[in-house]
């Protein structure tokens, strides 16, 4: 079988990502560009990837429930999150750094700017990291994040969601994305999902229960693939 040509280019299809501008989700009004974008050519320091064979991985940095232990284990429903890193031609994408982010179980974050009425857990920071193997595979032990209501409108909520940032075998291939969970009834009423438009693109933002990786008596797994540039790449976070 002849080897695949990596060298295709893989154009972005625009119906596939949400347009900058979405007045509903009311954040967009500020930040998107209101004149044509610029193509910007890439330079080696950006199509060559960083190297983080230096940076000191702690035990348990992909571990949630114990990376912020102050004498006891966090509050809520424990979960592993897991699954694979590939570029657009499905090859896996091996030792790059993913981190990830997340409110506690009571949908508060661990931030100085977060005022939402939930609690703080002393025993859960809300971010992690790991390198992914040669196979492209990435696991963390966490939890379930909470919904929290958020300034959009007048009762709007966030899903329970987890963001994600991915290096990628390059500068120019970082991703920044947020999974949700499968089942979660607030994802079709959530202002920055509806404005992706293709609910195929939408479903592959929802991390499915996998309980072929659960832990018995301990944590229910969900399985989220990380697709990375391409025509089908995983959705960036809607900026």
């Amino acid at each position: 079988m002849p080897a695949q040509d990596t060298r295709r280019f893989v154009i972005r299809d625009r119906n596939w990502h949400p347009k900058a501008l979405t007045p509903d989700y009311k954040t967009s009004n500020a930040r998107s560009p209101r004149q044509a974008l610029v193509s910007i050519p890439q330079s080696i320091s950006e199509t060559t990837g960083p190297n983080f064979s230096h940076l000191g991985f702690g035990e348990h940095d992909h571990d949630l429930l114990l990376n912020f232990d102050h004498g006891g284990l966090p509050i809520g429903e424990r979960i592993i999150v897991a699954g694979r890193v590939v570029d657009q031609f499905g090859r896996p994408v091996p030792h790059t750094l993913v981190e990830m982010w997340q409110a506690n179980a009571g949908g508060r974050y661990r931030h100085k700017n977060d005022r939402y009425l939930a609690p703080l857990d002393p025993n859960f920071g809300g971010v992690g990291r790991c390198l992914t193997n040669r196979d492209g595979d990435y696991s963390f032990r966490t939890i379930k994040p909470g919904p929290y209501p958020w300034r959009n409108g007048p009762n709007d909520w966030r899903p329970a969601h987890i963001h994600v940032s991915i290096s990628g075998p390059a500068i120019a291939t970082k991703l920044i994305t947020q999974l949700y969970f499968e089942g979660d009834p607030l994802i079709p009423l959530c202002p920055i999902v509806k404005s992706i438009a293709n609910a195929q693109a939408v479903e592959q933002l929802i991390a499915k229960l996998d309980m072929s990786n659960a832990n018995p008596m301990d944590c229910l797994a969900y399985r989220f693939d990380i697709v990375l540039r391409g025509q089908r790449h995983t959705h960036f976070e809607h900026r």
